[in-house]
């Protein structure tokens, strides 16, 4: 499964994020790490079912990867 970051947005209540976890925990997703200087977590979440954050409006999704720099 692959893995996604989930992050609240600026403008977001801090009870959003314990929402999310549940949410996450409920459909299957297993959470892999916790954000200590941002509010979000890392999920590992079935495909099919990310969308499930991708229409909430207090959170960002992003799938996780790689980041080069130079």
């Amino acid at each position: 499964m692959p893995l996604y970051n989930i992050t609240l947005k600026a403008d977001a209540p801090v009870k959003e994020l314990d929402k999310a976890k549940a949410t996450a925990k409920e459909k299957g997703g297993i959470i892999r790490h916790e954000y200590s200087i941002i509010k979000g977590f890392t999920v590992e979440f079935p495909d099919d079912t990310v969308q499930t954050f991708e229409s909430t409006e207090h959170v960002h999704v992003e799938q996780d990867g790689a980041v080069n720099t130079q």
